[in-house]
């Protein structure tokens, strides 16, 4: 008919199968299409026009479809599927509560209450109410052993209360009438993996895949256990084969590399971090795995070359930031530290060795005013800091304001009095100044 412009005639039950095909894969403007078509033929078909009211609840045409819904309704006030969609609209806005009330009218109606069972859940969902929504996927669960989805949704709601010893009592109770489901083994041994119960974790997924030795899954999960287990060789095994079962994924390619780099095998962890950005460039913690094993082995420039990879993809992480002005003070390039410290800063990261990092940069490069106002402003944030106190002193000194400097040094002392040997390496002139020895010499002895 589509192609040809025809019109040929259908019964309601065909059309219905045609537009519920094409919602099915997606496309809605064939489904429409259908529908118009249905309509027109069958103008007073009930499922028709409740088709209708699906797609414009889809479309967010609430009004339209709470009009056609009431036509619908003044018609056949008991269809199930007017409960559904009346339940469907509130639910759109956000009133579970009522939804609820409306699904639960719709069980007296419904020939199987499995879907209206599963959407009560979903609304308790919304809601937080978790044991509820348990309670109701449950229901899904004894009429239908199979039906995962509420399954999945059971152990979600022991997780989001972070009850999972009773989510490994319900999915152990599941397993005795249901021994072959992989699909419950793997569930069981997430909750175990939570727990730090490794060897339970493992005994589980290895029945995971022993059910179905393609569940890719099952071997993803059991890899992550051995390497918890230090068993790298296995975990390795297990990640190769989720390689062979379906196409190659940065994440699996990620895995073998660190079981390697554990091994202190160095070159092939490097061959296995190089593919995870081949397969995905914007892969950001691949270039920082790859900066990190050529920090390690002290090859600077390469290191600083992948950490510029990381940072062109992800430059508001205070992270790589830190890594690059590490590597930087390693090759000497210090203005280029201190842009990456003062970048980290920038973005939140005000961990006190940030602070002390750009300013001795800054103090190594004999900015000293930069240097003392970054220590001014870590003040604010660590009041009772002996290194910074120590610095504070020895930038005061330099400048000649004695008064404030040995004001910092009393109270670097009170504070910390065996770390005032720091003094000497970064401010040694300041150090060997009589006055200072003085200083310190007579603090020692009044305490």
């Amino acid at each position: 008919m589509l192609k040809t412009n025809e019109v040929y005639f259908f019964d309601t039950s065909e059309f219905e199968n045609i537009v519920e095909h094409y919602l099915n894969i997606g496309k809605h403007s064939l489904a429409k299409k259908a529908l118009q078509l249905g309509l027109e033929q069958h103008p007073e078909s009930i499922n028709l026009k409740l088709l209708r009211v699906e797609i414009l609840i889809f479309d967010n045409e609430i009004e339209k479809a709470v009009n056609l819904l009431s036509d619908i309704e003044a018609i056949e006030p008991h269809n199930d599927e007017v409960f559904i969609q009346k339940a469907t609209i509130l639910s759109k806005h956000k009133k579970h509560k009522e939804a609820i009330e409306i699904l639960k009218q719709s069980l007296e109606f419904v020939q199987d209450p499995i879907d209206v069972w599963a959407m009560i859940g979903m609304e308790y969902l919304y809601l937080d109410d978790y044991e509820n929504a348990r309670f109701n996927f449950a229901k899904c669960i004894d009429v239908d052993f199979e039906d995962y989805s509420s399954l999945y949704n059971i152990v979600y709601c022991f997780e989001m209360e972070e009850n999972y010893e009773e989510s490994i009592n319900y999915l152990r109770t599941y397993i005795e009438k249901n021994p072959y489901s992989e699909v419950a083994w793997h569930q069981l041994g997430k909750q175990y993996y939570e727990l730090n119960k490794y060897e339970d974790a493992l005994q589980a997924f290895e029945y995971a895949v022993l059910i179905d030795d393609s569940f890719i899954g099952g071997y993803l999960e059991k890899a992550k256990v051995l390497e918890n287990l230090q068993r790298y060789e296995e975990a390795i095994e297990n990640y190769i084969v989720t390689l062979e079962l379906d196409d190659p994924t940065a994440y699996a390619y990620t895995r073998i590399g660190e079981c390697y780099n554990k091994l202190d095998n160095k070159e092939t962890a490097i061959s296995y971090y190089k593919k995870a950005v081949y397969e995905d460039p914007l892969l950001d913690r691949g270039w920082l795995l790859l900066t990190n094993i050529y920090y390690s082995e002290g090859n600077y420039n390469k290191a600083v070359y992948y950490i510029n990879k990381a940072l062109q993809i992800d430059d508001s992480n205070p992270v790589y930031w830190r890594k690059y002005a590490d590597i930087n003070i390693k090759l000497n390039f210090y203005e280029e530290a201190v842009k990456a410290f003062q970048m980290c800063v920038n973005l939140g990261d005000i961990d006190i060795e940030i602070y002390l990092a750009l300013a001795d940069v800054l103090l190594f490069l004999g900015e000293f005013e930069d240097a003392l106002n970054i220590l001014l402003k870590a003040k604010k944030v660590y009041k009772d800091f002996a290194e910074i106190e120590y610095r504070l002193f020895g930038l005061f000194k330099i400048n000649h304001k004695d008064e404030y400097a040995f004001l910092h040094l009393r109270k670097a002392l009170e504070i910390d009095f065996d770390h005032h040997e720091m003094i000497k390496d970064l401010f040694p002139s300041v150090y060997k100044d009589k006055e200072t020895q003085s200083f310190i010499t007579n603090f020692s002895l009044l305490q």
